[in-house]
């Protein structure tokens, strides 16, 4: 059984029906999804007669109810699920947004220790994501093993739970896990949850990255994945835009995302960078960057969001750092050469740099690293300087 006709909702639901049909057409629904949308509307609203319910009653649990009722009568899963439904309520405050329950003392203090890394780190939301997650694995061990029991926490349970953790994990995630363990236990400290600064016992991860050469993108490929973006297409044009972004400047992916529209100063050919840390830098924008943006802003979709780089598909908003990746990938699908990640291009921003002539203080400053230790990696990207560095291996002839 599916959608037969599209008809205003009668009921409680009928008051909404306007404010619903705005909220979604602002977020580039099309006019097909926002009828079947109010069809949808219309079955909650009669069965909320039903009911002798009102729409401020429509908990997740009595949806659920909903939801099995019309899949007994016949109805297909297409015209059942009312996640979009019940989200575009809640946005436009028919139905109230549930409080986040907390349940047990991990979640308890998993909130607190959120709130504390918001409020008193002004930490952004993905790094507080990250610390988080490190701050669950250890507290949910910790938990099984001994009750919680933070008072009697000590170096030796921290070291046993890296032990334990570390070796199944690549180096990026085992170093992810130690610096959250490590802001975790800063944070039980100050709060005295802890009597000793346990963060001390955290020891860094080691690893190889410094005998390494930084890995880069050669021209030719670089080439392939913005030739694979058709620009006749919007998306096409956007993503054209982000990839010389991240090559040609060397920004982060999180620093992409959060280009306003405000920040591209048109006339002076400059670029606001929002940093990690709250830094703020200006950046001089090349010719075949700027005609990039233009590019794509020419064909961006109008909209109140102030941020440069959209979705294009619904629900419209800003594009978030996370969908850079995907960008990336998906031009070296179509490129037909293999994976990299959106750091990678940023390597490559900076050996191209070196590669002309660039000075490591000059680089340093492009890519805003805070100490110029960071950049000095790149120095190692001229093979043909290392080789007359390196010694005469002991016995070789000649």
């Amino acid at each position: 059984m599916g959608r037969s006709s599209v008809s205003a909702p009668s009921g409680p639901l009928a008051l909404w029906e306007i404010a619903c049909r705005a909220r979604l057409a602002a977020q580039g629904y099309l006019p097909r999804t926002v009828d079947d949308l109010i069809w949808q509307l219309n079955g909650i609203s009669r069965w909320l007669e039903r009911e002798q319910l009102v729409v401020g009653e429509l908990t997740p649990e009595r949806v659920e109810r909903f939801e099995a009722e019309r899949l007994a009568a016949g109805y297909s899963t297409r015209w059942v699920r009312c996640a979009l439904a019940l989200r575009v309520l809640r946005e436009v405050g028919a139905v109230p947004v549930p409080a986040a329950s907390v349940d047990g003392p991990i979640e308890e203090l998993l909130a607190d220790y959120r709130e504390y890394l918001a409020r008193e780190r002004g930490l952004a939301e993905r790094t507080i994501e990250l610390y988080g997650r490190a701050a669950r694995i250890f507290l949910s061990e910790r938990e099984r093993a001994d009750g919680l029991a933070l008072e009697r926490l000590t170096a030796a349970d921290v070291s046993g739970f890296l032990a334990r953790e570390c070796p199944k994990r690549s180096i990026a995630s085992a170093r992810d896990l130690v610096n959250g363990l490590r802001q975790l236990l800063r944070y039980l400290h100050v709060s005295g949850l802890i009597s000793a600064p346990l963060r001390w016992a955290v020891p860094a991860v080691a690893d190889l990255r410094d005998r390494s050469l930084p890995r880069s993108v050669d021209d030719a490929t670089v080439a392939k994945l913005l030739a694979s973006c058709d620009r006749r297409r919007t998306i096409g044009r956007r993503d054209h835009a982000i990839l010389l972004l991240l090559a040609r400047l060397g920004l982060r992916a999180g620093e992409v995302a959060a280009i306003e529209l405000d920040d591209i100063d048109w006339r002076a050919g400059e670029l606001l960078v929002r940093g990690k840390g709250d830094r703020r830098d200006v950046l001089p924008v090349p010719v075949d960057v700027g005609r990039a943006l233009v590019s794509y802003l020419r064909r961006r979709p109008p909209t109140d969001c102030r941020k440069v780089f959209l979705r294009v598909r619904a629900p419209a908003g800003p594009l978030p750092a996370s969908a850079l990746t995907h960008v990336v990938s998906s031009a070296c699908r179509r490129a037909g050469v293999p994976r990299v990640g959106a750091h990678r291009l940023r390597h490559t921003a900076a050996t191209r740099m070196l590669r002309a002539g660039a000075s490591l203080p000059e680089i340093a400053q492009v890519l805003r690293h805070n100490e110029l230790g960071t950049t000095a990696i790149y120095a190692k990207v001229d093979r043909k300087a290392l080789r007359r560095l390196a010694l005469p291996w002991p016995g070789a002839n000649g």
